[in-house]
């Protein structure tokens, strides 16, 4: 069966509907366990190093993390199938949230690198997700389907934050660290996660979709990147879309990582869980509504908008100094100007490769995001540190008054494409 003739698969409806029931019950605590520790990370490397330089190393190593899985990840998949794939990345996941405490606590800071390393798989898994979510999905319900899963993940995104401060109580009891407390429940809630995937995501999205290939050739990651980035760059649908999901992560997670520390800063380190959680409800809480936007608008309309929004967000939290309310609100704006740029950029780029390149073209596109994620991760501490937090937001808005300027390019050749065609 090819893998676009869903129409001959028996009830693809119920299957669809099952798939995205049983993503939802997983992508609650896999998110959970990595907004969890998002509010700490960068307090806990600053606690141990003692400066805000390097503090970004963390969510940085993290990242990385998940840009390292991606491929790999990706090529599981492509052989055996989502389920196994989700399953096994969210188990290494805890095992690395579990590496990553006993960093914490013993202030062997390599170990706590390695950890956070390791529990960028978790991530990895979250984030493709999303592309399990369209497997069964017709073209014209791909970004609805796509939303509806990163939606359901602000129940665990909310959640992780706001009972951050509970799990930091929790570790001091049992004698441990103010932060490595969430770092136990992160292991948890993945473990959790990776149940959910082994046992109920039958049948398996990807198999029953004609995707999955158990002779695919294996080959080595970076060679795989490099073709499927080929793929990718012959398309301009297909480099929009990478640029929209790489760029607005990038913005994104510069900006977020260094709040905490630019709110303890000025004496509000305790209402950091709380911003962060706010932010993430503008991250995953509007997605079925912005799934829908950008099936109404069209992906490209949609990628300029979130682009917008970025550039916006990013002004009003450095726009008066330090004022507590603009940063809950460009904090929130920033999540949702992301939402945008995953939703539609994801969209747009599953759509523009062809159907036999398309789970390893996924793969590449998050290896991108989670690289520009965990450089602006890195460096963000850096900035902060030599040129204070309103520069970092500055060079967030550079980044997506570019990507507005590429999506306008974009789509002007798209219509100046379409006019010579007709």
């Amino acid at each position: 069966m090819s893998p676009s003739d869903l129409s001959v698969i028996p009830d693809r409806a119920a299957a669809q509907r099952r798939t995205l029931g049983v993503l939802r019950l997983a992508v609650v605590p896999g998110q959970a366990a990595v907004a969890g520790t998002v509010a700490v990370v960068s307090l806990l490397a600053k606690d141990m190093l003692g400066s805000d330089r390097l503090a970004g190393l963390g969510s940085a190593a993290f990242t990385l993390g998940a840009a390292v899985t991606a491929i790999p990840l990706a090529a599981f998949m492509r052989r055996r199938g989502r389920r196994p794939g989700l399953a096994i990345a969210f188990s290494i996941g805890a095992v690395g949230a579990l590496v990553a405490a006993s960093g914490g606590q013993t202030r062997w800071f390599w170990l706590f690198i390695i950890g956070m390393f390791m529990f960028g798989s978790g991530q990895a898994a979250t984030l493709q997700t999303r592309y399990a979510a369209a497997d069964l999905a017709t073209p014209e319900e791909r970004a609805t389907a796509i939303g509806a899963v990163v939606w359901i993940g602000t129940l665990g995104a909310v959640f992780g934050p706001v009972f951050t401060p509970l799990e930091k109580r929790f570790g001091m009891a049992i004698g441990l660290d103010e932060y490595v407390g969430p770092y136990l429940f992160a292991a948890a809630l993945l473990m959790v996660g990776a149940a959910v995937y082994l046992t109920l995501l039958r049948p398996d999205p990807l198999v029953l979709s004609g995707a999955v290939d158990p002779n695919a050739a294996r080959v080595r990651p970076i060679q795989q990147a490099r073709r499927s980035f080929g793929v990718i760059r012959s398309s301009r649908g297909a480099m929009l879309g990478l640029v929209a999901m790489a760029g607005s992560q990038a913005a994104m997670v510069g900006v977020m990582t260094m709040t905490p520390p630019h709110m303890d800063d000025h004496g509000h380190a305790d209402l950091s869980s709380m911003v962060i959680a706010l932010h993430i409800v503008g991250m995953f809480g509007l997605a079925p509504l912005v799934g829908r936007f950008v099936d109404r608008v069209g992906t490209v309309r949609a990628i300029q908008i979130g682009a917008a929004m970025l550039g916006v967000s990013t002004i009003v939290v450095q726009i008066a100094g330090y004022v507590p309310v603009l940063v809950f609100v460009g904090l929130f704006l920033l999540g949702l100007g992301w939402n945008l740029g995953l939703i539609a950029g994801t969209t747009l780029l599953t759509a523009s490769v062809p159907e036999e390149s398309r789970v390893e073209a996924q793969g590449t596109g998050d290896l991108t995001l989670s690289l520009c994620g965990a450089a602006a991760a890195f460096g963000s501490g850096f900035v902060k540190q030599a040129f204070e937090f309103h520069i970092l937001a500055d060079l967030a808005t550079v980044l997506a008054g570019g990507m507005l300027v590429y999506g306008w390019y974009t789509g002007a050749r798209f219509s100046a494409a379409v006019s010579t065609a007709r």
